[in-house]
């Protein structure tokens, strides 16, 4: 009976690491106007995508969360400059929140593109079987 246990501990922890290594997509949600929300999920994405360079990795920013991807105050741009030249990781801010802050696509970290509206493209995502992820508190 030991055996079979044994046997059974590892064949499950071999399921777990090839689970592991099969690439997924994760669309990441930021609306909150709280910067250790956006430390946080910065810090997750870059975690993410370091551990998962074969997986990919979408930051969308909509709502309350525009200065997240501010270049001149956001809180967590030293960790978006770096990930966002990862090739497995975008940023996309919504166009929307942009225009009602009276922003435009120059005041943005470089490399953080837009969208036409942070709520359709995480639906969008989730349509195409992207994990979701709402960052926040």
């Amino acid at each position: 009976m030991k055996k079979y246990i044994q046997l059974a501990m590892v064949l499950f922890v071999t399921n777990i690491a090839v689970a592991q290594e099969k690439p997924i997509k994760v669309v990441f949600d930021v609306t909150s106007a709280n910067t250790d929300v956006h430390k946080s999920a910065a810090r997750h994405v870059r975690l993410m995508s370091e551990t998962y360079p074969d997986s990919e990795f979408e930051l969308v920013v909509y709502s309350s969360a525009y200065s997240m991807v501010d270049n001149n105050s956001s809180a967590a741009g030293e960790t978006l400059r770096e990930i966002v030249k990862n090739d497995n990781v975008s940023i996309v801010v919504c166009a929307n929140t942009l225009k009602r802050n009276k922003k435009s696509i120059s005041d943005l970290i470089p490399g953080v593109t837009t969208v036409p509206d942070g709520i359709y493209e995480i639906i969008a995502k989730q349509q195409l079987g992207w994990g979701y992820i709402k960052e926040g508190k």
